[in-house]
């Protein structure tokens, strides 16, 4: 299918922003990747998996921005040294310290700004629903509201979707999605705490090894 759209898709490094990647060049867009880094632990790593993938993928651009306000606000265990990231508790409906408050939000603002400023179709983010049972702004609902806030805040000839492609799946269904694809894992990082080797036992380490385990498969990173 020919690449005849455009779309900024927030990559963070991870396996299902790699995922959103791999599934919006399938659905014929061209890919224009912002990677954000905000005082996470793991910046330097994730920095370094998304550049490898825009050049794996042979990006129409790479926009790194470097900000420091969601760090400087705190309450998350990604930007607070004083906060411990706590190890998986899959089973739980409560919210884990690792939400950084309202960063989609904050995210999604600077590629919507990018995505008008180089006239872009879509703008992709790779939340899905095991995500949202413990993020707030990975709810459909909260992607669906801020569909509203783009048709209303852009020019009146701006036409950007807001794609969430995995917000109703499973980590595991991604997982199946990005081996159809062909999407080099290897290439991605999950780790809330280390840069390496991952850790293993943080929230995101875990749903990424019962994904790879569900789909039978090996993690190519280090653990």
């Amino acid at each position: 299918m020919p690449n005849d759209k455009r779309a900024v898709i927030l990559v963070s490094g991870g396996m299902d922003s790699a995922t959103a990647v791999y599934e919006a060049i399938d659905r014929g867009y061209e890919p224009y990747f912002l990677h954000t880094s905000y005082g996470q632990r793991t910046e330097s790593k994730e920095h370094a998996c998304a550049s490898a993938l825009a050049a794996a993928v042979d990006a129409a651009d790479f926009l790194h921005i470097e900000t420091s306000h969601l760090s400087k606000i705190g309450d998350s265990s990604l930007t607070d040294a004083d906060m411990a990231v706590s190890d998986a508790t899959l089973e739980s409906d409560e919210i884990p310290t690792s939400y950084v408050p309202f960063r989609n939000a904050n995210l999604l603002a600077m590629a919507v700004s990018y995505a008008e400023a180089n006239d872009c179709d879509a703008v992709f983010i790779g939340a899905h629903s095991e995500d949202f049972a413990g993020y707030p702004d990975c709810r459909p609902a909260f992607f669906d509201a801020f569909q509203q806030v783009i048709d209303i805040g852009t020019k009146p000839e701006t036409q950007i979707d807001l794609v969430a492609p995995f917000v109703d799946w499973s980590k595991t269904e991604i997982a199946k999605r990005g081996f159809e694809l062909g999407v080099p894992y290897e290439l991605t990082w999950s780790c809330y705490r280390d840069e390496t080797p991952a850790c293993g036992t943080c929230d995101s380490c875990a749903l990424r090894l019962e994904a790879f385990e569900n789909v039978g498969s090996s993690d190519p990173i280090e653990y």
